[in-house]
């Protein structure tokens, strides 16, 4: 199982800080054995040692230069940091990114090694089109992607269930879970309204691999329950 938590444009740098120490302790107190990973703000990441994978929510597809505004791999390299979210919906919808942006970012972090949560998912007007035309959308990100990375997670989210506190139910989930691991052998992770009240339950579906959590993540005792789920349920 592999639990994440994106921390979004949320907390300081001490909070951080304190919250990665926190999930730290709780880890290796209840001998978690899952892979964690948390992704906190850009201006937050620093260098971390123990068994919790700090990892950035985006990252220029270039070592260094004038990037305005952006993070290339000469910061992440300072830091230790090897891991990389890629494709989010608020990316993708809200700060423009299309496709082939997204690409270049894939395959430039992929010839450097990195471990990529890549997220595809679809809005509810396409979710309300009908299944074909929602399977097609979701295809359509797929597309330039090396599916058969050997580094590479994907996470699912539906973006009219992000932060909402909608979800799909779970027979809906696990359905879709389904067609989308056709398309690749890598994990797969559920995202969209995750919250220690259906964590265990999403996990526990059989085509679902670990989640993704957004909001309900920024607490940290919240977070350290789910990552007991996922313990306890040790697919």
């Amino acid at each position: 199982m592999i639990i994440a938590a994106n921390l979004k444009t949320n907390l300081t740098r001490e909070k951080t800080l304190h919250y990665l120490q926190e999930v730290e302790h709780f880890l290796e107190q209840n001998s978690i054995s899952q892979e964690v990973l948390v992704f906190p703000a850009i201006s937050n990441l620093n260098a971390h040692d123990g068994q919790l994978i700090v990892g950035t929510q985006n990252a220029y597809p270039a070592f260094n230069g004038a990037f305005t505004g952006e993070i290339g791999y000469e910061q992440l390299e300072e830091f230790g940091i090897k891991t990389i979210l890629i494709g989010h919906s608020e990316r993708r919808h809200i700060l423009g990114e299309t496709q082939e942006s997204l690409v270049a970012k894939f395959d430039f972090y992929k010839n450097l090694g990195f471990k990529i949560v890549y997220c595809v998912g679809e809005p509810l007007g396409v979710r309300e089109s009908g299944h074909e035309k929602m399977m097609a959308y979701i295809a359509a990100q797929y597309e330039g992607i090396d599916t058969s990375y050997e580094n590479l997670i994907i996470a699912y989210e539906p973006v009219w269930a992000i932060g909402t506190g909608l979800t799909p139910t779970l027979e809906e989930i696990d359905a879709i879970h389904k067609e989308l691991k056709a398309k690749s052998h890598a994990p797969l992770l559920y995202g969209g309204s995750v919250k220690v009240t259906n964590a265990k339950e999403v996990m526990a579906l059989e085509n679902v691999d670990g989640i993704l959590v957004g909001s309900a993540a920024l607490y940290a005792q919240h977070f350290c329950t789910m990552c007991m789920y996922a313990q306890e349920l040790d697919k």
